[in-house]
């Protein structure tokens, strides 16, 4: 498991969690800085002990040999674990050289030494300098912040507003600076993986070309060396667009923290001072406090930010009430009262400042929510997966096709933003979009319509891969199996729905096209997937954690453009029919769905419809004499599992084979499928699995059932009744 992944979020909690997470980040620089510091020593030793080299070269193998990269998140790329190998690799190498003697390389120096002394200086150095100013700050701020909490509060108003003023600009400069911190350690960590494995592959390149004896070990060694050096390009690629967001993310978050705050599983947590009686008096001791409204647990953590440690055991207590304290009835300032279910008497906590207690009141009196619900930062665009967008698609493709396939670094460089804009304001226009004849003019240079053709998808109201499978996309991304992988992409791009799987189909076999002409345009496989990852399988929150998935998404492309007519002309294994298929996507296209919805809800069959009337005239006639007033409520809200039949639907009816009318409620079933969760409200399930307590649920397509105890949802489709 790698390292967890700093969010700049945390950095306005300062929490005991965030803390830990940024000591093991740190204590990780430290090791690799003390790795290098030694790799930097046994180098010169090499150089310089021309007698010794034998022993020096394995001495500088097992060093290698010992050393274990620590990526950011909870897999690796192909290319990064091909990056870590390369030091056991780099380690074999030199292990099957130690029984050769001649001489080092006169420029060993320049290719190894410099550079690493320079990441050493350069990087982990301003690492270092970046710790001992956010150890400053934090001390700085606490002290401030300390003496703030101790003013009395009969000051004058005027002697109290400018000391508030002033604990505003210590805590803002120390939120800054916990930023920068995190945000240089971020980058440090991703740097290590090109800067300090690139030398050590010059300096074996260099030390291959002086030994005659070893040729054909180099010669054996051509294949990884290769394979390597792709991964590094690819991931010094990655991390240059990695960097990029995580930067403005870093900028967003300086502007206006609180738009971009994490959604937390508490309704709020944060610092308090809480009275505690002691055998001398009272004392104020600073806890980091939780609070869930659900269960109305509040749970108190004694923790010192300026040592690092907690100052004694967790406390959890129910809440009972909470009352605000008056000024004039305490001597400190922003108190609060709460009453515990299980403890006796009242616990009195002072907040941060006026507003952090406003916050703290409303949290738990339960008037309004302090958090924000998770929503869509891409705003609504005009564009749309209708027929003037699959025009403007196939527009921009001919235009690409025709002029400028081979066109150096198509689709990376992009074109002059006002250009682009006013190329897609022509090719939105209904009356340009009905003349299907017209192409794009000439003088519309080539980067101007690749650039066109990414706005426009970036302007669709959600990712062309959609929110709800991004996920499962990246799940798939990081399969260690290849087959595997294009397995469960393949399985996953035919539960989308049919337009948007449309659309992916005809740009996957535009960009397999581009790289087929990657002699000419430079545009690998790998450089489409950059290009194209982020726009088409973007993450609805935008966090550290989640462009740290970047590069996993730019592989699900990558498989995408390889595999594009296995995955779009055939059929996965999931026995569905087309008719399925095609109602599960129709439905996706009309309105937002649930979470599975994409999976086959109903089964379709031409009728007469003297036939249709008779079945519908027995439903409810059945339906009528075996339920009850209550059933009829579940009658209307189970309607909207019925299709809308329109003329152009006129010959379809709805069939359920083997299960009973939907009114019938706790039935025994069984499944006919195998299906994964993808939600807490659903159940995972295999092929044969009998379900009790089966009746219709407030969700359209699907079943509430019960499972080894656990009751959740269940697509409608899965299951026959017993």
């Amino acid at each position: 498991m790698g390292l967890p992944a700093l969010e700049f979020s945390d950095c306005c909690l300062d929490s005991p969690h965030f803390r830990e997470t940024l000591k093991s980040h740190e204590a990780e620089l430290d090791k690799t800085n003390k790795f290098i510091k030694e790799l930097i020593k046994d180098g010169k030793s090499l150089i310089s002990a021309l007698k010794n080299l034998s022993s020096a070269k394995r001495k500088f193998a097992d060093s290698l040999n010992e050393f274990k990269f620590q990526c950011i998140g909870d897999a690796e790329t192909d290319d990064e674990m091909c990056i870590a190998r390369s030091l056991q690799e780099f380690a074999a190498v030199l292990r099957s050289l130690e029984d050769e003697r001649s001489r080092m390389i006169e420029n060993a120096s320049e290719v190894l030494i410099t550079p690493l002394e320079k990441f050493r200086k350069e990087q982990i150095g301003a690492a270092r300098e970046a710790k001992k100013k956010y150890d400053k700050e934090t001390e700085k701020y606490c002290g401030t912040l300390e003496k703030h909490l101790n003013l009395s509060s009969k000051k004058k108003e005027s002697q109290l507003q400018e000391a508030d003023s002033q604990v505003d600009l210590v805590r803002q400069h120390f939120y800054e600076v916990s930023l920068e911190y995190v945000f240089k350690v971020q980058e440090v960590q991703e740097r290590k993986m090109f800067e300090f494995v690139e030398p050590l592959l010059a300096f074996l390149q260099g030390l291959f070309t002086f030994y005659h004896h070893g040729y054909e070990l180099a010669k054996d060694f051509g294949d990884f060396k290769t394979q390597l050096t792709i991964s590094i390009q690819n991931t010094r690629n990655r991390f240059e667009g990695t960097r990029s967001e995580v930067e403005s993310l870093m900028k967003k978050m300086k502007e206006n923290p609180l738009e971009h705050k994490t959604i937390s599983p508490y309704t709020m947590e944060g610092y308090l001072y809480v009275q505690e009686k002691r055998h001398f008096g009272t004392s104020w001791v600073k806890h980091y406090c939780t609070y869930q409204r659900d269960s109305k647990q509040i749970t108190m953590v004694p923790f010192d930010q300026k040592s690092g440690g907690k100052g004694g055991e967790d406390e959890s207590v129910t809440l009972k009430s909470c009352t605000r304290r008056k000024t004039d009835s305490i001597e400190k300032r922003f108190c609060f009262d709460v009453e515990a279910v299980d403890r006796p008497g009242v616990i009195t906590m002072q907040a941060l400042s006026e507003e952090d207690r406003r916050l703290w009141m409303e949290a738990m009196d339960g008037r309004e929510p302090v958090y924000n619900s998770n929503r869509d930062s891409q705003s609504e665009g005009t564009a749309q997966l209708d027929s003037i967008g699959f025009s403007i698609i196939r527009k921009c493709i001919h235009a690409v096709e025709t002029r400028g396939i081979n066109e150096q670094g198509l689709y990376r460089i992009v074109g002059v933003n006002s250009r682009v804009q006013k190329l897609l304001s022509v090719l939105m226009d209904p009356k340009a979009a009905s003349e299907t004849e017209t192409d794009i003019c000439a003088e519309w240079e080539i980067k101007t319509v690749t650039s066109a053709l990414k706005t426009y998808l970036r302007m669709l109201p959600g990712p062309l891969m959609m929110y709800q499978f991004q996920r499962s996309f990246i799940k798939a991304a990081k399969l260690e199996n290849q087959e595997t992988r294009v397995s469960e992409i393949h399985s996953l791009v035919h539960r989308l729905p049919e337009k948007n799987r449309q659309m992916l189909q005809l740009l996957m076999n535009h960009l397999a096209n581009v790289a087929n002409n990657h002699k000419q345009n430079l545009m690998t496989v790998a450089n489409l997937g950059v290009v194209f990852g982020p726009t088409l399988l973007r993450p609805q929150e935008e966090t550290v954690a989640a462009i740290m998935d970047i590069k996993f998404q730019n592989i699900v492309i990558e498989i995408l453009i390889e595999n594009h007519e296995k995955i779009f002309n055939t059929v996965p294994d999931v026995p569905l029919t087309n008719a399925q298929l095609h109602l599960s996507r129709k439905k996706n296209s009309d309105s937002k769905p649930p979470s599975c919805s994409e999976r086959p809800l109903t089964l379709f069959h031409a009728v007469p419809s003297t036939e249709k009337q008779e079945q519908r005239n027995s439903i409810i006639n059945s339906s009528l004499e075996s339920v009850s007033s209550s059933a009829n409520s579940i009658l209307n809200s189970s309607s909207s599992l019925q299709p809308n039949l329109n003329s152009s639907d006129s010959n379809l009816d709805v069939v359920k084979p083997s299960r009973p009318s939907s009114l019938t409620p706790f039935r025994k079933a069984k499944a006919l499928y195998a299906c994964q969760a993808e939600h807490d409200s659903e159940l995972s399930f295999t092929a044969g699995t009998v379900f009790d307590n089966v009746h219709p649920s407030q969700e359209p397509g699907w079943l509430e059932g019960t499972l080894n105890g656990k009751t959740g949802l269940i697509p409608e489709n899965y299951v026959e009744f017993l």
